[in-house]
């Protein structure tokens, strides 16, 4: 437990995998040497004759107990693998999030343990014990569906509230501890419980226990690779809860069911107790809810929106929770990892739109493009509509978005997913990068928050180093960047690492009434060079109406109002960067640093903070003295430095 959260909350976060690999590495050293050291100070005398032991045998039915016990290290490692996917929404999905989680299985267990060891020392029944923790599986696997659907999201809880994170964590332990705890415990018993009962009275059954821990871990395995793999995909949370309790009630009448025949006395009293048990168990399968749209949607914020939206859409796949609600007012948002993807909020398509035409119109022929990530589709929607644009490969990792979220905001995206220029690949971007064949003109990225577990991969420089590999001479790559629930430590990491893999970049601002909301980084192989008048044609060009009139619906009317968003180059950010901490594989320096500011919104200090180091570009942009005129006031109007 303690090495959980050494490792997750701090190990990993000041240092990377390879520091904490040698902690780890440290520890065992030390644990062995220690080992031999008191050895070698302990009393030891050889027998003068060797004695050989006699084999221990098992008991009758033993088989069954090693069954039961595989079974119960399937249900815990399943349990585990949903109730991790449950409080990430309700946490968020970051490392701490999943470091928490597993600290507090691993406590639960070892308590069980210690208490499974005490009672299989004084029951004169282990197989009986062992089958009744079994039983009381059902009910604390029930309990933690309860309180993860019914319960916990709806506590009033506001975690805005406090700008300190680590009070978050504190709650956040503390619901973790109410919801697993249970069954943790029961299942940390079912060892030594198991244990004792696949050995004869008066045996040593230390002797057997390479093929309980054997069985209990094939178990584990399966239970892993099942929830995560089928039980998630196919079948939902709520159903593979249920599946789980009836499960473990099955592994319970394993071992209870034949003692009904030798309980001399007692025969009719446990044949009673377990037909109610039975019942108990089907009872509470039915009382499994569904996953509340709510938490999908809203994640940690969920019970401050009871009311206020309507879902309309919500479904589990593979990678994710994803869902639909449109507010009273009619505007649609798109979630995952239990917040706000996209929308149709003002702010939002204009991030989204600018993010898709700065990737078509900077460029000189965009034919060949790459979005990853799809999301709401409107990004990829305004990328489609240029007129240059011949081919447009979405890759998306989880494949609901696509195939049914997309198609909700079909009239704010084109209807992406259907335009014959359109391609999706359902692949990590990374992995599609480094198998495809394919070059490409301009790149994309719209990745989640990275401050969800695994986001951070898309950040670093080494996968920056990859997608400069597959851009064509000329060729643009655009990103983007949240100032919003995030920090200033996390956004200059972000930047950072760009400009570090691109020094020919440039940031581009979106502003919600006239504060920081999010950033679009652009970068190129060459010196960034764009001719503004040129830029003005192609808007006036009959062949562009589709996309000047996507962008006067985000409030841009001319090249000249679409550059003015211009918020600095790497030569004027370098003093506001100097700290930058660079993302990279080894150390996912991102997740960590964005993981600490997942409840703040300082969208507007940070960018006044960026803002203050910008000048005037000289030489990246050309044009009519007068065009360059209108678009430096332009800039120093919206940066409020000139």
């Amino acid at each position: 437990m303690l090495g959980s959260l050494l490792a997750g909350f701090y190990l990993l976060r000041v240092y990377d995998m390879a520091v904490a690999t040698y902690v780890a590495v440290a520890l065992n050293v030390g644990v062995g040497a220690l080992a031999l050291l008191i050895a070698a100070r302990a009393p030891y005398a050889p027998a003068e004759k060797a004695i050989d032991a006699p084999a221990v045998e098992r008991a009758e039915g033993a088989g069954l107990v090693y069954l039961a016990i595989a079974v119960s290290g399937m249900t815990a490692l399943a349990s585990q693998v949903i109730w991790v996917r449950l409080l990430s929404l309700l946490f968020g999905a970051t490392t701490y999030t999943f470091s928490l989680i597993l600290a507090v299985f691993l406590f639960g267990l070892g308590i069980g343990s210690s208490l499974g060891a005490a009672i299989a020392r004084n029951t004169p029944s282990p197989r009986a014990a062992f089958g009744w923790c079994q039983m009381a599986l059902c009910v604390a696997i029930a309990w933690a569906a309860v309180m993860l659907s019914d319960s916990l999201p709806f506590w009033p809880i506001n975690p805005s509230i406090s700008t300190n994170i680590w009070y978050n964590f504190q709650l956040d332990m503390v619901r973790c501890l109410w919801v697993v705890l249970p069954g943790a415990i029961l299942w940390g018993a079912s060892f030594p419980l198991a244990l004792a009962a696949v050995a004869r009275p008066g045996q040593d059954p230390g002797r057997l226990v390479g093929g309980v821990y054997a069985a209990n871990t094939v178990g584990a395995i399966v239970g892993s690779l099942g929830a995560s793999l089928v039980i998630t995909q196919f079948i939902g949370s709520q159903a593979g809860q249920q599946a789980l309790i009836v499960i473990s009630a099955l592994a319970g009448l394993m071992m209870l069911a034949p003692l009904a025949s030798t309980q001399v006395g007692w025969r009719w009293g446990v044949v009673t107790a377990l037909v109610a048990s039975t019942g108990l168990a089907g009872w509470l399968v039915n009382r499994v809810p569904e996953v509340p749209g709510l938490l999908v949607a809203y994640g940690r914020y969920a019970a401050t929106w009871v009311g206020l939206t309507d879902i309309i859409y919500v479904d589990e796949g593979l990678n994710a929770f994803v869902a639909v609600t449109e507010t009273p007012n009619g505007v649609r948002n798109y979630h995952n990892a239990g917040k706000i993807q996209a929308s149709s909020e003002p702010q939002d398509m204009r991030l989204q739109r600018m993010l898709g035409h700065f990737t078509h119109l900077i460029p000189a022929r965009p034919a060949n493009t790459l979005v990853i990530g799809c999301g709401a589709g409107v990004t990829a929607g305004a990328v489609s509509i240029g007129p240059d644009v011949e081919r447009v490969t979405i890759a998306e990792i989880e494949p609901l978005v696509p195939r049914s979220v997309a198609t909700y905001f079909g009239d704010h995206n084109y209807n992406v997913v259907t335009n014959p220029k359109v391609t999706i690949h359902i692949d990590d971007a990374r992995h599609f990068l480094l198998t495809t064949d394919q070059t490409f003109d301009a790149i994309t990225s719209d990745p989640l928050d990275p401050w969800v577990k695994g986001a951070a991969t898309l950040y670093t420089v080494e996968f920056f180093e990859l997608v400069k590999r597959r851009l064509n001479p000329g060729g643009v790559v655009t990103l983007f960047v949240q100032l919003y629930e995030s920090t200033e430590e996390a956004v200059k990491s972000e930047i950072g690492t760009f400009m570090q893999a691109f020094p020919h970049s440039v940031v581009w601002g979106n502003t919600n009434n006239g504060v920081g909301y999010d950033l679009v980084l652009m970068g190129m192989l060459e010196p960034i060079q764009i001719d503004v008048d040129a830029l003005q044609a192609k808007l006036d060009d009959p062949r562009y109406a589709q996309v000047a009139q996507s962008l006067r619906e985000i409030g841009i009317y001319s090249a000249v109002d679409l550059l003015a968003n211009y918020a600095g180059t790497p030569e004027d950010l370098a003093p506001w960067l100097a700290d930058a901490m660079i993302n990279r594989d080894r150390n996912l320096r991102l997740q960590y640093l964005a993981g600490l500011g997942l409840n703040l919104y300082q969208s507007g200090p940070i960018y006044a903070n960026m803002l203050r180091h910008v000048q005037y570009p000289e030489g990246m942009f050309t044009g009519s003295p007068e065009t360059l005129e209108s678009l430096r006031r332009a800039i120093g109007r919206m940066t409020g430095r000139w």
